[in-house]
């Protein structure tokens, strides 16, 4: 199966408002990313706003549906009511929800079930009822894709932190057997399967065959493109995507 590429803007947006003013412009490169081979768009507004804003939710799904028709739009986001009415409100083709520690610096953890199931099953109900796929951020821990399936859910998303700064060192094999159990329970229990966080164009290939929908990569797009470009990152992650 071909692993589709979704790049998260969120350190485009970043950098923006550390200015001030518009400058990168989100909506240029959503386009240029596009341009440059990537498959869908990633976006995850916190309540903080302190890189996507929630004013850029909107505007991203309404370009992308003026401009670049077919194009998904992911939106990663806690189980919070002002965010979960903003992705209803938007209608993207998918919300990964994501749990949040106040203060953390980034998404470094998934759901804990069944602890949580109770309080996440009427929102990814909600989000199905408005016919937006949903996903949750998940540890990569084989016996809970089972307990994943049981709250509704359509996917998970494989957090691959762990599995991804194991690469090169005596810990791979071990972290990427594990990705692997991962993705085969979670086939098994009848979900989807996306996987993200700190993925990068080397470390793709130790996904190589398994049935993975979607990585949605961001932090080292940005980072590599520092010294290469954009264009020249995302055709990188492509060139990995097709050895995975």
């Amino acid at each position: 199966m071909s692993t589709a590429l979704s790049v998260n803007v969120n350190k485009v947006a970043l950098l923006r408002n550390s200015r001030g003013r518009d400058v990168p412009n989100l909506l240029d490169a959503v386009d240029l990313c596009l341009a440059s081979g990537a498959d869908g768009i990633t976006v995850h507004p916190r309540r903080d706003q302190r890189h996507i804003r929630f004013a850029d939710v909107p505007a991203v799904a309404a370009h992308l549906r003026a401009h670049h028709p077919g194009v998904e739009l992911n939106v990663e986001c806690e189980a919070h009511p002002d965010l979960i009415d903003l992705v209803l409100s938007v209608g993207p083709a998918q919300c990964t929800l994501v749990p949040v520690t106040p203060g953390e610096v980034t998404s470094d953890h998934g759901w804990d079930l069944p602890h949580e199931h109770d309080a996440l099953v009427p929102i990814i109900a909600t989000l199905k009822g408005a016919g937006v796929r949903t996903s949750m951020f998940m540890d990569c821990e084989p016996d809970q894709m089972a307990l994943a399936a049981e709250t509704g859910i359509d996917r998970v998303e494989l957090y691959t932190g762990p599995y991804a700064w194991a690469w090169g060192t005596p810990d791979q094999g071990r972290e990427t057997e594990k990705i692997a159990q991962c993705v085969h329970a979670a086939v098994g229990a009848g979900l989807g399967v996306n996987a993200g966080h700190d993925l990068d164009a080397d470390n793709l290939a130790g996904l190589r065959g398994l049935p993975i929908d979607e990585v949605s990569i961001g932090h080292w797009v940005i980072t590599r493109a520092l010294w290469v470009g954009l264009p020249q990152a995302i055709a990188e992650l492509r060139a990995g995507l097709k050895a995975s």
